[in-house]
């Protein structure tokens, strides 16, 4: 590959990475504080992350495999989300501000796919080309919180009260035009499926359905679907929760758990190796107990190193569950129905797992709500309980097979 294309491809990601790190993790407190919004209507918006996930295969399926460039949709894309991002910095109220988070992300979460066609495409050995680009992306996020916290200084307590955080999104809406119009200079990358009939249940990987007769997968893909409610957890409640116990700069805290994916990322291959499939998702399900109540009962005083070691834990909670997860289905649907497994699998925890997750973390949090805070400690509870109770389904109900680690 040449070096050219390299930068353009690392570019890619690193925008397109920096532009949902650079919005998405402070959300929850934007909302809180700038729109007076209660935990169902701050719910509401994190759904749109998994109504996005539901119709992407559609967009994806419908027109980029079939009649456009990707790297053109992944434009149009951006400059749409730019403008959709712009208004929502603009908005008062949950009332106003929930169409154009929900245009926004049936815009944005396709090009997560996009991107990736985009990088596939120039990649004579995915395998090894493909992890020194994607890294970029990661780098992306943590950057956009080292921004908002050290640059411009958006979540300090002063700020946050002032209602700074919009300039998050106007941040963002920057960087998403940028990319839109960097997207049209990208290598050139065609329909795969120019031509070809299209079927609802190609675009919704519905032909892995068959892979569910298999007990171990069923156990495998009920666990994946019931870990994304506490999952959900994390992503909606961090920043209040952090921004509540009076920490500064807790969007840079937050990119820790980023820092810490890549490194578990590396560490994955020895562990997985070495204890096999079915312990590694296990240690994955047990970090997330163990970050639960590490946040359930720590504080910002004496105990501040239980919320940083909560944080920390993310690289095992998300690398060693959903990363091996991926894994796991690759070997197991075959090189015939591979994509749609993996579309399956996407659809059934980022779309309906994660969209049941937000739901109950809304009600769980605003029955927690004391005074104008929240008790944090019976918040975290409740996930920690969910994601012990699920451990113990798998490791009950899924029986010990072989699976190779292929890089």
């Amino acid at each position: 590959m040449k070096s050219t294309t390299k930068f353009q491809l690392s570019f890619m990601m690193f925008l397109e990475f920096f532009i949902w790190g650079g919005w998405f993790v402070t959300l929850g407190t934007f909302m809180g504080n700038n729109l007076n919004a209660e935990g169902g209507e701050i719910a509401a918006a994190f759904s749109t992350q998994s109504w996005g996930a539901i119709i992407a295969p559609f967009i994806i399926g419908l027109i980029a495999d079939r009649f456009f460039n990707a790297e053109r949709i992944l434009g149009v894309l951006h400059i749409i989300g730019a403008a959709l991002m712009y208004m929502m910095s603009q908005a008062t109220d949950s009332a106003v501000f929930y169409p154009y988070v929900l245009g926004y992300m049936i815009a944005y979460m396709p090009t997560l796919a996009l991107v990736n066609s985009v990088a596939f495409n120039q990649m004579k050995d995915p395998s090894k080309d493909f992890p020194f680009i994607r890294v970029w992306g990661t780098i992306g996020w943590i950057v956009a919180g080292l921004l908002i916290s050290f640059a411009f200084g958006w979540d300090s307590q002063d700020a946050i009260a002032s209602g700074m955080l919009k300039n998050t999104f106007v941040m963002t809406a920057i960087a998403s035009a940028v990319l839109g119009v960097f997207s049209f200079t990208l290598p050139k990358t065609p329909p795969s499926a120019k031509g070809e009939k299209v079927a609802i249940k190609d675009i919704l990987g519905l032909e892995a359905l068959g892979l569910l007769k298999d007990r171990n997968f069923l156990v495998f893909f009920l666990s994946s679907v019931l870990i994304c409610i506490p999952l959900a957890f994390y992503y909606q409640n961090l920043s209040p929760f952090l921004t509540e116990s009076g920490v500064e700069k807790s969007t840079a805290l937050a990119s820790i758990g980023q820092v810490s994916e890549v490194v578990f990322m590396l560490l994955l291959p020895f562990f997985f190796k070495k204890f096999g499939f079915k312990k590694t998702i296990l240690v994955g399900m047990l970090a997330w107990t163990l970050r639960y109540l590490l946040f359930a009962y720590g504080n910002t005083g004496d105990l501040f190193f239980m919320v940083i070691t909560g944080i920390v834990l993310h690289g095992i909670c998300y690398d060693f569950f959903f990363v091996s997860g991926q894994i796991y289905t690759d070997s197991k649907a075959g090189p015939k129905i591979k994509s749609a497994a993996q579309g399956l699998i996407t659809l059934a925890t980022y779309g309906v797992g994660m969209l049941v997750g937000f739901y109950v973390a809304g009600k769980i949090t605003d029955a927690n709500i004391v005074g104008e805070g929240h008790d944090w400690n019976s918040v975290w509870i409740f996930p920690a309980i969910f994601a012990a109770a699920v451990f113990v389904i798998f490791a009950v109900l899924f029986k010990e097979e072989k699976i190779e680690y292929t890089e």
